[in-house]
């Protein structure tokens, strides 16, 4: 007994020093930091989140031995500008990443817009910082300026150390046998004048032949060439969209033209592995930007059919499953408790996403609209997951107003970085609400924007819990109370597919958080004064906006030949690379 007394005396001090210092070390050491980013996820897709018929177990996990969010909020609804925000912690609106237009994302490899080099990145606060910074996956913010190799939008460019992955975003276009999903509209319509025109120089020549019509044959040939443009631009465009668009990039070089989508999730996964295991020592930064769930949904044999959710259930399934090899690849590297390891979509559910009666968009839960819009809560709230353990107490969740523009203030605070003092960061550190440190966001207002139109706006009333949300314009559903614009492919942010509400439409989402019962001065007394305070917010937001370049102006979303990235010499652009080695 007097030995096991003594031995408790020397063990215990070391055990509690030990621990002790395991902590402080998590602390005071820069993490390695992990981020995932799904693709159209919606956050009712989730097991975490409410799903019962998907199964998600490692992403459960994530939740389980960290802090979940409810209230996370994408700043757009759409790719490009919602990952061009997560990047910079800015409402893309400041970096011109949001479109006046109907074409709300980047169209092409071959296009000229994307994020500004004068932008500053996360990744590149944090390579200032010591980091080795790494983006697997899908980057859609553009590749080129003025030439085919000039790289000014590339990853690369904007502080990452390597990039493996898509320039661009999966479509239905880069799998065979599937109806195109690119600028469908202006596909058909050159094809239809590239008919119409065929027809009518078809019928000038004949009547000229028998004599019926007289014309010179020089309008006639007019025409034909007129046809024949139409046609050169539909087809090299659209008939080539695999090739242009659905490409692989290491770095600067293109790996495979058009993409083997049968192993794409393997390549992506081994390359997330092989960065980890190269950068084990730290500290890295891991950006892991899936492929998945985007139509067309490409799902390897190993997960067909295996959900209770068709075909989009299995391509959930199987992100699922990647996300859990590379936290199982962390335990065994001994990492998990130095990692900072984060997990969101970069917007709601495609709703609209169906092939027949079969859905392929992802499910938003009980919040309604989905992706594309900018108000309603179905395309903006998706699922954040936080784990750290021994810093972030485990199976915590988290009920205020965030947003993936947090992301940015909280990686560069943990890095030992300083945030750009030029410019506005609309993003906020977690860590004190994340520690428990602070009971309440950071955030009063966030602002909702379609494309550069501002439809609602949401304001967190800190003093009384309420969260007011105002939506001053909406989309028009189709058809009418379908909750989704079906037949159009996305609802759009302008024109005669909105309504204008004057007064704006008002909600307490901590009362009403499907947004279901507009309230009124008639049924809320606080009416009037909320419209009021939220329309000053409006004021003093729009006081901070600068003039920028559009990057999605139609000039900078136009393909252009000599931006083309080409593992050849264009047009004659192909490439299997990986099959090769």
């Amino acid at each position: 007994l007097l030995c096991f007394r003594r031995y408790l005396l020397m063990a215990l001090p070391s055990y509690l020093f030990w621990n002790m210092f395991g902590l402080t070390a998590a602390m005071e050491s820069k993490p390695n930091i992990l981020l995932f980013l799904a693709d159209d996820l919606g956050i009712g897709d989730i097991g975490c989140y409410g799903n019962n018929s998907i199964r998600t177990s490692n992403i459960d996990r994530l939740a389980k031995e960290g802090v979940k969010l409810t209230q996370h909020i994408a700043a757009a609804p759409l790719c490009t500008p919602s990952r061009a925000a997560f990047l910079t912690g800015r409402y893309p609106i400041r970096s011109g990443m949001a479109s006046s237009n109907r074409y709300r994302a980047l169209q092409w490899n071959a296009g000229s817009g994307g994020l500004p080099a004068n932008e500053t990145t996360f990744a590149r606060l944090l390579q200032q910082q010591g980091y080795t910074t790494g983006l697997i996956g899908k980057w859609h913010q553009g590749v080129n300026c003025e030439s085919f190799n000039d790289h000014c939008h590339h990853p690369l460019n904007h502080g990452f150390d390597y990039f493996y992955g898509m320039p661009f975003t999966l479509l239905n276009n880069c799998q065979e046998n599937k109806p195109p999903e690119l600028d469908v509209a202006l596909q058909a319509k050159l094809w239809l004048y590239s008919q119409i025109i065929t027809l009518a120089v078809i019928t000038l020549a004949a009547g000229k032949l028998i004599g019926l019509i007289s014309i010179r044959w020089k309008i006639i040939a007019c025409f034909a060439l007129a046809g024949s443009l139409f046609f050169i631009a539909w087809y090299s465009s659209y008939g080539f969209v695999q090739y242009w668009n659905c490409i692989l990039m290491r770095n600067h070089d293109v790996t495979e033209q058009p993409m083997r989508l049968e192993r794409t999730a393997s390549l992506m996964l081994k390359e997330a592995v092989s960065f980890i295991k190269r950068n084990r020592h730290g500290p890295f930064l891991l950006f892991v930007s899936f492929l998945h769930v985007h139509t067309p949904l490409f799902t390897t044999a190993k997960f067909l059919g295996k959900s209770h959710h068709g075909l989009y259930g299995d391509n959930v399934e199987e992100m699922d499953w990647m996300v859990g090899k590379i936290l199982d690849l962390l335990d065994k590297e001994d990492l998990k408790n130095y990692t900072f390891t984060y997990f969101a979509s970069d917007h709601g559910g495609h709703l609209e996403a169906q092939d027949g009666s079969a859905q392929l968009g992802g499910w938003n839960g009980i919040y309604k609209g989905g992706k594309g819009m900018g108000g309603w809560e179905g395309g903006i709230r998706v699922p954040g997951i936080i784990r750290w353990p021994g810093v972030l107490p485990a199976g915590t969740v988290i009920d205020e107003p965030t947003s993936l523009m947090d992301i940015y203030p909280t990686v560069v605070h943990l890095a030992g970085g300083t945030l750009p003092q030029d410019r506005v960061i609309d993003g906020r550190n977690l860590m004190p609400l994340l520690r428990g440190r602070a009971q309440k966001s950071e955030h009063e207002f966030l602002f909702h924007y379609c494309g550069s139109y501002l439809h609602a706006v949401r304001w967190h009333q800190k003093d009384s819990g309420a969260i007011w949300k105002a939506h001053y314009v909406t989309p028009v559903f189709h058809p009418p109370g379908a909750g989704a614009c079906y037949g159009k492919g996305i609802c759009p942010c302008f024109g005669e597919g909105v309504t204008h509400h004057e007064p704006p439409l008002l909600f307490d989402l901590s009362r009403d958080p499907s947004e279901a019962k507009p309230l009124s001065a008639d049924t809320e007394p606080l009416f009037d004064t909320v419209i009021r305070r939220i329309g000053r917010a409006i004021e003093e937001h729009r006081r901070t906006l600068t003039p920028v370049p559009e990057q999605l102006s139609l000039y900078n979303v136009v393909w252009k030949p000599w931006l083309q990235p080409c593992c050849g010499t264009f047009p004659f652009c192909w490439c299997d690379k990986e099959g090769e080695s």
